[in-house]
């Protein structure tokens, strides 16, 4: 893309949308490989999708374009993957030293490498040149870069679709499915009911003798009798490799309980509505995961909860927890005891998050603090400042 924009003009907006729809269609394709169920390894998956945006600073144009200068927007994109880099690090400090070397050797590419590539050759953004063609979206096929020396290769093997050269066929260009292929019938013009069948008299559901309109009552009492069922899969509790256990798609469980585990075993609840899980040993870590109206009650961890895609969930801690995160979710209350006061609680796309702590009063009610979710964000010294949002009564 830098060669591109070595021969040709300065795009305009639209020309830069194409000049970029390379880059994005990467960003994209990576993004949602962390969509749906959580992987193994899913923070490797995020820290590589979120730092892929810090590729993004070719797109600066000018102090107007919308976006903080080069070197700035490489360090803003990586502090968003650093996130789950780091906790790749903690999840794997003791375990298994590739996974350790992978996450330092990921960060290494961008800080300092891209940040000081961009910094030596193009601090103000990319050169474009003054006399050559229009810009376009760079070529779909590209000789393959040599890897870095010495740099590891990531732990999990990504897809060969996430990298892959070919570019994708523009929407434009597919053809349309679904409700998308009734809305272009409806908007071309033609007649859309010449190929529908006529409804006679005897069809009319008040003319048919099959249909009396009343419910049996065993036709009713067999449908409120039969169990809930999530459409994504069976219910599960159980074990995996010694090492994980898997709490996925209860639905109206209140008595969900695990008693045997240990503190090499994590926990992962996935796809559970309107149900309460027990905990009642120490274990390494917890993962709450598109979960509804879903309670949790643990001993303790030695690494850290997480609540990611999470709605109205409710978490108690009975002893210690290092780190507790809350990522995009809304709706969550958590109550943390005496030896839990000192977690560190990580917040990033939630709202409603209220966390209630033991009162002065051994005896006393739970004192409840609403986390902030709104900030004001002041530029002073060459620096931005950021504040939580206080709201004062009139």
């Amino acid at each position: 893309m830098l060669v591109v924009g070595f021969f040709d003009l300065k795009p305009d907006l639209e020309g830069l949308g194409q000049f970029l729809m390379p880059l994005n269609e990467v960003i994209m394709q990576a993004s949602a490989l962390t969509e749906g169920r959580r992987s193994d390894f899913f923070n490797h998956l995020k820290a590589v999708a979120d730092s892929l945006t810090a590729l993004a600073w070719i797109a600066y144009t000018g102090k107007d374009c919308g976006m903080s200068m080069p070197i700035a927007h490489v360090e803003e994109s990586w502090q968003m993957a650093e996130f789950y880099n780091n906790k790749v690090l903690v999840e794997y400090r003791n375990k298994e030293s590739n996974h350790v070397e992978w996450a330092k050797a990921l960060k290494e590419l961008y800080l300092p490498g891209l940040r000081d590539y961009v910094k030596s050759f193009y601090p103000l953004g990319p050169v474009w040149s003054a006399t050559g063609k229009p810009a376009t979206s760079a070529p779909a096929k590209a000789l393959p870069k040599a890897p870095a020396p010495g740099a590891p290769a990531p732990p999990p093997p990504p897809p060969a679709s996430l990298f892959s050269s070919e570019s994708s066929p523009s929407s434009s260009s597919r053809p349309k499915e679904g409700m998308a292929a009734v809305f272009q019938e409806i908007n071309s013009g033609k007649p859309v009911t010449t190929g529908l069948r006529k409804v006679t008299d005897d069809m009319k559901t008040k003319n048919r003798t099959d249909r009396t309109g009343v419910v049996g009552v065993s036709e009713k009492g067999g449908r409120t009798s039969s169990p809930a069922f999530s459409k994504a899969g069976p219910p599960k509790l159980e074990l995996q490799t010694g090492r994980k256990w898997v709490v996925e798609n209860h639905i109206g469980r209140k008595d969900l309980v695990i008693d045997d585990c240990d503190a090499k075993q994590s926990v992962y609840i996935f796809g559970c509505k309107d149900s309460v899980l027990q905990i009642k040993g120490k274990v390494n870590n917890i993962t709450v995961d598109k979960c509804t109206k879903t309670g949790v009650v643990f001993a303790e961890v030695v690494a850290a909860f997480e609540i990611v895609n999470c709605n109205r969930v409710e978490v108690q801690c009975q002893g210690s927890a290092p780190t507790i995160s809350v990522d995009n979710t809304s709706g969550c209350q958590l109550y943390l005891s005496k030896d839990s006061l000192d977690s560190s609680i990580t917040t990033a796309k939630s709202s409603e998050i209220n966390v209630l702590v033991p009162g002065a009063e051994p005896d006393g009610d739970l004192v409840e603090h609403a986390l902030p979710q709104q900030y004001v964000h002041t530029f002073k010294d060459g620096h931005f400042t950021t504040s939580p949002v206080s709201h004062s009564g009139g």
